[in-house]
């Protein structure tokens, strides 16, 4: 038995040399120096230790790449720090700047997920520097700071490159001498990144960086650059086991200084008399580089850089890691990619692809911002409406700035002719089903907005991949308009469709109609006819009809649409609910007509209409059901648009279940009420912007 005492003085011994061991292990490294907030090193401990092993001088990464032996080995300890592993973040509002190169639709669509893990996790301002070709910066166009990458293609067309990302691919090595000469750092990113933490954390590895260092990259977490994948395989030359370069820290005051820019372009130029082109496009060139001034590298830890890539050996740095802050899907299959745990990591990846973006619609209080006018203008607007009136919902719905993404698909559009014609609609997920009956009707181009969730908008992309007919169809433009409010903002998306139609006319349609099979031939060669455009303003009507069936053969011609019309099968449009819709059209007069006639605006009219695409634009302050299509209507005879009914046009309604909006509008007095309202202030401002007289028209009907 011990004496008293004894176990307090084992204990007091013990704790004495917990206190040691956990002095050496995170912060009594004699070998560390403290770094002062200016950049010089004092001897009051270590809080800044590098994060990773340095590069020594002959080049080699000890234990990180070595060659003999597993090159893995020891790596993965760059997780940790040996003194801090929690780098100083920057200031609260620091400006953090961020670069993408990003061309084409799908790269487009990319880089709107990364975008929101960027924003998910941001505690600081960012500016995006976007090196983008045409299809991009017409897509990214709410996003500031754009470079044109076709003028970048020069300085390296070069470079022959295997890579499947082509040119732009090549675009990271020329980002110091196109980004503004006082910008000192950025953060380079590809579009196939995730984040899963603050870009700040990664911003702060800055501060590891030595005199002499200007590139921070994560090392390559497959065996490519060892040159074992295959026989005869022959990488370009790299450091071990080299480097990734889908992020990468740029210290660029330094780099110009050094010549960066005459430093790749003859280390490239040496490698092609060997070599044939680069594989792995600016990655070979960086890597080569390296491999030449191994100084001029700071390894980041791997966390930053989780590489799923086909033959990935990432699972050496996930499987220690405490978490993970970048992943990214350097595979050409992409999130298809199939290696161990890809299932895990593509659900946080979907996490991001079907969160709603309007969520990271946030503020940073306390950080100065740059507030454009025009949205000055809508948060005054917005503050001024009375959440008690009883329209606050339609004030409220009118003035929401929607998030929108044009050419959310591939799309190509035809070579330009004189007298084409773009159909023009909108639709939301529940109409989805009439997109292949309307594309079987319709051979020409077309421009549709669909209303839709972040996530809506990835099923209709599986759905489009999914269709044989919609698939094959390249001309067909979709525009996504992002779901926000409780009305369905319909003028709103007819006039992102109209706007992005690329022809010189336009077929104002709804999703819910089929046009004849002939119509788009037959509406071109009328325009020709008519002598429409600078020689005749007119909007070509189109008489439509409907079926209550659901299934119908439908009419090939005139002729047969009117036997079916006169055995009940067929009706004109709405006549038993809203004949005046329609009444101006004078079916009667069509029946027996073989050439196109005038018509003349009356109250309620709304025919479906081929004007030129630089037509007024719908009213946005009619949102969910009711008198959107008649203002427009209404706007046009107030511009002394002709109405011109043709004799061989025609287009069918096809039944479907009501909408939410009409089903409120026919249940509820106060919608009415507030519809009503909207008519009385629409009319108010059109009697001031074309005079009273302009807006009292007779209805009736005269000859051309």
């Amino acid at each position: 038995m011990l004496p008293r005492g004894r176990p307090r003085a084992l204990g007091a011994a013990a704790l004495l040399l917990l206190l040691l061991i956990g002095f050496f292990l995170l912060g009594g490294d004699p070998e560390c120096e403290r770094l002062e907030p200016d950049g010089r090193t004092g001897d009051l401990g270590c809080p800044r230790c590098p994060l990773t092993p340095r590069v020594p001088s002959d080049g080699r990464l000890r234990g990180a790449s070595a060659l003999d032996g597993d090159p893995l080995a020891g790596h993965w300890d760059h997780n940790r720090s040996a003194c801090d592993p929690w780098p100083q973040l920057p200031p609260k509002c620091e400006l953090l700047h961020v670069a993408i190169v990003c061309a084409g639709h799908n790269s487009s669509r990319e880089v709107i997920t990364l975008v929101k893990s960027l924003l998910f996790y941001r505690k600081n301002p960012l500016h995006l520097h976007l090196v983008t070709d045409a299809v991009a910066r017409n897509i990214l166009e709410g996003f500031k700071g754009f470079y044109h990458a076709d003028q970048l293609k020069p300085q390296i067309s070069w470079i022959p490159n295997k890579h499947y990302s082509g040119l732009y691919g090549l675009m990271k090595l020329v980002l110091p001498g196109i980004l503004p000469p006082g910008l000192a750092r950025v953060i380079v990113l590809d579009t196939d990144v995730t984040f899963a933490s603050d870009i700040a954390e990664l911003w702060a590895l800055f501060a590891h960086f030595s005199d002499k260092q200007v590139i921070g990259l994560v090392e390559n977490q497959s065996d490519w650059y060892l040159g074992n994948l295959w026989k005869n395989h022959r990488p370009w030359p790299a450091l071990g086991r080299g480097f990734n370069t889908g992020v990468i820290l740029l210290w660029l005051d330094r780099l110009r200084q050094v010549g960066w820019e005459q430093m790749w372009t003859l280390t490239a130029q040496r490698e092609l008399l060997t070599l044939a082109a680069t594989s792995l496009a600016d990655q070979d060139i960086f890597n080569a580089v390296i491999k030449e001034h191994p100084e001029l590298v700071q390894p980041l830890p791997c966390v930053w850089n989780v590489q799923l890539s086909d033959h990935t050996r990432a699972e050496h740095c996930y499987s220690e890691a405490a978490d993970l802050k970048v992943i990214h899907w350097n595979s050409p299959k992409k999130v298809r990619v199939k290696n161990k745990h890809a299932g895990s990591f593509r659900n946080f990846y979907l996490t991001f692809l079907g969160y709603d973006g309007n969520l990271l619609r946030r503020e940073l209080f306390g950080c100065p911002s740059q507030t454009l006018p025009e949205a000055e203008q809508l948060h005054r607007a917005l503050a001024q409406l009375d959440e008690e009136d009883a329209c606050f919902e339609f004030r409220q719905q009118q003035l929401t700035v929607h998030r929108v993404h044009i050419t959310f698909l591939p799309h190509k559009p035809p070579p330009p002719r004189p007298h084409d014609i773009t159909l023009v609609a909108q639709l939301s997920m529940d109409r989805l089903q009439m997109l292949e009956a309307l594309c079987r009707h319709w051979p020409g181009p077309m421009s549709l907005a669909l209303y839709l969730t972040d996530a809506e908008a990835q099923q209709f992309l599986h759905f489009v991949e999914a269709s044989p007919v919609l698939s094959a169809r390249q001309d067909v433009a979709y525009h996504v308009v992002y779901r926000e409010g409780p009305l369905y903002p319909v003028n709103q998306l007819r006039n992102v469709a109209l706007a992005q139609a690329l022809t010189p006319y336009v077929f104002l349609s709804d999703i819910d109609f089929l046009p004849a099979y002939s119509l788009y031939d037959y509406l071109r060669a009328s325009i020709e006819q008519l002598e429409l455009g600078s020689r005749r303003k007119a909007a070509l009507v189109v008489p439509a009809f409907e079926t209550l069936r659901y299934r119908f053969t439908f009419p090939s011609s005139k002729a047969e649409l009117l036997a079916l019309l006169d055995s009940g099968s067929l009706y004109t449009f709405r006549y038993h609910e809203w004949p005046q819709g329609h009444a101006p059209t004078d079916y009667a007069r069509w029946r027996e007509a073989q050439a196109p006639y005038r018509v003349q605006w009356a109250a309620d009219y709304e025919p479906y209409v081929v004007v030129p695409r630089d037509c007024p634009r719908y009213d946005p302050r009619f949102v969910g059901f009711g008198w959107n299509k008649v203002a427009h209507i209404v706007e046009l005879d107030a511009q002394e648009f002709e109405l011109l009914v043709l004799p061989e046009a025609f287009t069918i309604h096809l039944p479907h279940a009501p909408s939410l909006d009409i089903s409120r509008f026919r249940s509820s007095s106060t919608y009415r009420d507030c519809l009503q309202a909207l008519k009385e202030e629409f009319h108010q401002d059109l009697s001031r912007r074309y005079g009273a007289a302009a807006l009292n028209c007779p209805p009736t009907v005269s000859a051309i």
